[in-house]
């Protein structure tokens, strides 16, 4: 197990700034993840990690070595790419077997762990087979099976699993938990999924436009985010958000003026416009009805309900206002149906409608 650590690491390509510069710590054997949509930065990072592109700001140290001129074969990682990166005309073996072979490794220590990786991984009868006879999953796992022969001191994945189904997804997840669970490697891993960054990851790096939003784990991250942007990308579906404005009274109320607050969960100071942002989690729906329109009730009608199974999802129309709630599956309010809605302050998040800041009690 191997720390590593980026020292106001940053990239640029010319006038563009990929990376800001940011401090991290990747701690012996954790799993991180780099979380965040196309063109963030998250990707580049993990590049500059494993030394394929350059650093143009800032230092990397891998093992308290620093790394920034190091070729890459010489950085003891291994990279997991999101599509396999096979050789289609070789056997898993052989695969498996390429870097050990480069490497001049006995031909009798190849064997030794090329076997032991793929009974690890559930490939020890799909050696002799090439990669077009196998399944996308079988095929992550083999270029799986082939950075865990090098016995990296980082292993780094680049959305391995973004070109599989949903169902394959969910099993390679809860495989890629088992694995680190058993290898304890330090590990980095990038995805534009939320629900893979919060299933597999010890912390999450959330980024944005090149910029750190945000590192925690994924409790955190759910429970605190530190702005609007993070709030909207942890959390499936995504948080509601609406804007409030204080009137002559003291009250906040939305834009469409469907909605009003007596008051906020936290002291807004002197601001007089905020973003109130609610999880559709932490809607409660009652379908009785009800006429009220108190601090604590609000009357909604149901636009649509999508079953998922356990669950449904319920978009629901509070005059002009929109918001989407999830409930139980089993006899939930249908189109049509008029409901009333309850938030929990305690469960309400505020932002600064102009920096998008979290603001906190």
């Amino acid at each position: 197990m191997t720390e590593v650590k980026l020292d106001r690491i940053g990239k640029s390509y010319g006038a563009v700034e990929a990376v800001q510069q940011f401090d991290l710590t990747i701690r012996e054997g954790e799993f991180l993840v780099l979380l965040g949509p196309s063109g963030c930065g998250k990707s580049t990072t993990l590049r500059m990690i494993a030394g394929l592109e350059s650093i143009t700001r800032g230092d990397l140290l891998i093992g308290g070595k620093r790394m920034n001129d190091v070729d890459p074969k010489d950085r003891g990682v291994a990279m997991v790419f999101q599509n396999y990166a096979l050789y289609p005309h070789k056997t898993v073996f052989d695969n498996m077997a390429m870097a050990l072979k480069l490497q001049k490794v006995d031909a009798a220590e190849i064997r030794d762990r090329v076997g032991r990786t793929a009974e690890m991984l559930g490939l020890t009868d799909y050696l002799n087979r090439k990669p077009g006879a196998l399944s996308g999953g079988q095929r992550q796992r083999v270029a799986i099976g082939r950075a865990i022969v090098r016995t990296p001191s980082v292993f780094l994945f680049d959305e391995p699993l973004s070109n599989l189904d949903a169902k394959l997804r969910v099993k390679m997840r809860m495989e890629l938990q088992e694995l680190h669970a058993r290898l304890g490697a330090t590990s980095v891993y990038v995805t534009h999924d939320q629900v893979e960054a919060m299933t597999l990851a010890d912390r999450i790096v959330i980024m944005n436009g090149g910029v750190v939003a945000q590192v925690g784990t994924p409790r955190e991250v759910y429970d605190r985010p530190a702005n609007e942007f993070v709030a909207g990308v942890v959390g499936s579906p995504a948080m509601n958000f609406l804007d409030l404005r204080r009137d002559d009274t003291g009250r906040w109320i939305s834009d469409c003026g469907s909605m009003v607050l007596a008051s906020l969960p936290v002291d807004a100071g002197a601001r007089h416009h905020v973003r109130l942002g609610v999880r559709p989690e932490h809607i409660e729906v009652s379908a009785d009805g009800g006429a009220g329109a108190d601090e604590a009730g609000y009357r909604a009608e149901v636009l649509l309900d999508e079953l998922l199974g356990a669950d449904a999802l319920l978009s629901l129309g509070i005059g002009q206002a929109r918001l989407l709630a999830r409930v139980g599956g089993l006899a939930h309010p249908v189109k049509g149906d008029a409901v009333t809605i309850r938030l929990n302050p305690a469960q309400l998040h505020v932002f600064d409608a102009d920096t998008g800041a979290a603001i906190r009690a």
